[in-house]
């Protein structure tokens, strides 16, 4: 019969039926199926080999009937081309679920696996809170104006030196979906890539006073004091566990430290804890996982390490600046590690292989071959030089005169 809005009103099952399809004499595969539920759906079907696909095509109460003829006659001049629309849908429904969230969310469980621990909490900033502006949109249409507006936005918010390492992270993401066969090419290729310059930020005794008494008395307040007083990378505090205090110090395993050696030349770092540095570990209270279990991490939630540095460190800014009436002058948390390097060399806390020691750093004569063979940790030394540097940092932020008598060098 041809269907027309009259007929299909006169359409009733066949006795004995619960399903039935009338086909239309005009358009090839273009029907009308009613259920003994009482729905009514117009329909397409059609072949591909020896299959036969069908398609809905909306309700007669929702879609006019001379539309669903023309979406009809369109789907079958497709198959008459070879075409297989049934399944052009169903792979773009599964594609349009392969969004750049949910993707990523499965190359971080890849990722997790691999890199080491201090190495897996940056690409995954990088991928969930640097690249959120693309978590909604499908992998396969990501253009690299997308990726150069999310690079842009970081360095501006942060620096260009992030906004490069959140370029590589994006860079190796869609390299893997490409090997997954997700996407066919990586759209962070030819994107623009910042020039870097080493910072020289040095952050004054005042400066550092001001941080110190503004840090606050929350996890970050607590991180941004050990880091001032042990000069240890953000990562290393952030992640700071229980069980890598061992009395009065720190000792961080390989696989925590950044080291430019081989898996096997890697080596634990030790930092001595100092009076004021216990004091701010020992001021954290137990806290447990979402199992209930005792947490090993000091600091953070969840399962991870402390990771809300940009919204704490935007409240510390705050706080100084309403204290002295304007903005500090632009700083990251990094400069306080080179604040530590600098004012210890600056006021001869120690001599420069120790202050080196102290960082972590493998330098200068223990550099190379020498590194090989000089494995001393020059612990007393080590211990000497933080003691030294935080009855200074502390002589600053209380407004009196150091304690301690520096080192005289020859």
């Amino acid at each position: 019969m041809k269907l027309t809005a009259t007929t299909i009103r006169s359409l009733k099952l066949p006795a004995r039926k619960t399903d039935h399809i009338f086909w239309d004499d005009d358009c090839p595969g273009f029907g009308v199926r009613l259920r003994a539920g009482g729905s009514v759906n117009y329909v397409f079907q059609y072949a591909i080999g020896k299959k036969q696909r069908r398609m809905a095509l909306g309700a007669i109460s929702a879609v006019p009937i001379g539309n669903a003829r023309k979406t009809a006659e369109g789907l079958h001049a497709r198959v008459k081309l070879g075409q297989d629309p049934a399944g052009e849908k169903a792979i773009a429904k599964i594609r349009s679920a392969e969004t750049f969230g949910a993707v990523a969310e499965r190359f971080l469980a890849y990722q997790q696996t691999r890199l080491r621990p201090r190495t897996y909490p940056e690409v995954e900033r990088h991928l969930i809170r640097h690249s959120r502006f693309l978590h909604g949109m499908q992998l396969s249409k990501i253009e690299r104006r997308d990726i150069a507006t999310v690079i842009g936005v970081v360095a501006k918010e942060t620096s260009s030196t992030t906004g490069n390492r959140v370029r590589t992270s994006l860079s190796t993401f869609f390299t893997w979906a490409i090997g997954e066969g997700l996407i066919e090419a990586n759209p962070v290729t030819h994107t623009n890539k910042a020039d870097e310059y080493p910072r020289s930020r040095k952050l004054s005794p005042e400066e550092l006073r001001l941080i110190w008494t503004h840090a606050g008395n929350d996890h970050y307040g607590a991180i941004v004091r050990l880091l001032m007083l042990c000069g240890a990378r953000a990562n290393e505090i952030a992640g700071l566990r229980h069980s890598e205090v061992r009395g009065d110090t720190i000792v961080l395993p390989p696989e925590r430290v950044k080291q430019k050696k081989s898996k096997r030349e890697q080596r634990e770092h030790e930092i001595p804890l100092t009076a004021a540095a216990r004091q701010v570990i020992e001021a954290q209270p137990p806290r447990t996982n979402p199992d209930g279990t005792p947490r090993d991490l000091i600091f953070g939630a969840g399962d991870g390490p402390f990771s809300g540095w940009s919204k704490s460190k935007e409240k510390l800014d705050q706080r100084i600046a309403e204290a002295i009436g304007k903005p500090l002058a632009p700083w990251v948390i990094h400069d306080l590690r080179r604040a530590f390097s600098t004012h210890c060399n600056e006021h001869s806390l120690a001599l420069p292989h120790v202050i080196e020691a102290c960082l972590g750093h493998i330098s200068g004569f223990r550099a190379g071959v020498a590194g090989t063979y000089n494995l001393a940790k020059y612990r007393s030394e080590k211990r000497a030089c933080l003691e030294r540097w935080a009855d200074q940092l502390l002589a600053w932020a209380e407004g009196r005169k150091p304690n301690v008598v520096t080192l005289r060098q020859a």
